[in-house]
């Protein structure tokens, strides 16, 4: 396995390093359009597509919510189809800013595995981009347990004093039009932190000052305990990519989410501003 890298590489050393890593795209929208279909439309040279609900996700529940964790044999089992495998380093990418790829980024790096966002996405790739399908030859990617320390279960979002950082979009927070879950406001106690705010107009991450600023701003410093939850545990991985690149912690991923609470009827929610 290659060693580990920062959570965020440029185009720069993607070019310089492309021979050595596995490109993935992980494009994919909630208002339901194709992210294999924008993958055919144009990828960058090399890249896999790598299917959010497919490989990134079990089947959507009431009682996990709309994008739990797979399994990690299941997880394993699909990454090695897709021909990464347990020595690949693999950089990922869409087209948001990295809000969608940061959950496979996170995962791999949570067990260890040397991944990185591709900061700019494919709006950053000066060259031509591919049509054809790329296929990999299977590989073998050993099956690893996520890691407790790195994640947090509903009942413990529920008695924890950790810094809960909520990174939907500010109108859900407050209790605005939800489109895809069953009740809308925000878990008691969480600060609204948008991921997409983790990202300047350019597509590109912010400066590391800036987002110490913006995580100052909700309480959080060095080594503050954090919970970062979103929808459905996939864009609050972009916020602890992004913690972890201001250096100012890991934090924990609530990966049930807002899909999650909001099904159940016993848990509290909370309206209007933090």
């Amino acid at each position: 396995m290659g060693p580990m890298l920062e959570p965020f590489v440029d185009v720069t050393w993607l070019h310089s390093n492309a021979g050595e890593v596995v490109t993935a795209d992980v494009r994919w929208y909630i208002d339901g359009r194709s992210g294999r279909a924008a993958y055919a439309a144009g990828h960058l040279p090399g890249a896999v597509f790598v299917e959010l609900e497919e490989v990134l996700a079990a089947p959507a529940s009431d009682t996990g919510g709309r994008h739990p964790l797979p399994s990690p044999e299941a997880f394993a089992d699909r990454l090695g189809s897709l021909g990464i495998g347990d020595g690949d380093t693999v950089i990922a990418y869409d087209d948001t800013g990295g809000l969608i790829a940061a959950r496979l980024v996170w995962m791999l790096r949570a067990i260890g595995h040397s991944a990185a966002l591709l900061d700019g996405g494919i709006g950053a790739w000066p060259g031509p981009l591919q049509r054809d399908t790329v296929g990999r030859p299977a590989a073998r990617f050993t099956a690893k347990a996520w890691p407790a320390e790195r994640l947090v279960s509903i009942d413990g979002v529920a008695v924890s004093s950790d810094v809960l950082i909520d990174g939907r979009d500010p109108v859900r927070f407050r209790g605005g039009p939800d489109p895809v879950d069953p009740r809308s406001g925000h878990i008691p106690s969480a600060v609204s932190v948008p991921a997409f705010a983790n990202v300047g107009g350019d597509g590109r991450l912010l400066d590391i000052d800036a987002l110490r600023r913006r995580f100052a701003a909700a309480g959080i410093r060095e080594s503050t305990p954090v919970i970062s939850y979103c929808g459905s545990g996939v864009t609050a991985c972009h916020s602890l990519l992004a913690l972890e690149h201001a250096g100012v912690g890991h934090g924990r991923l609530y990966p049930g989410s807002w899909s999650q609470w909001s099904r159940d009827a016993n848990r509290p929610i909370a309206t209007g501003d933090s």
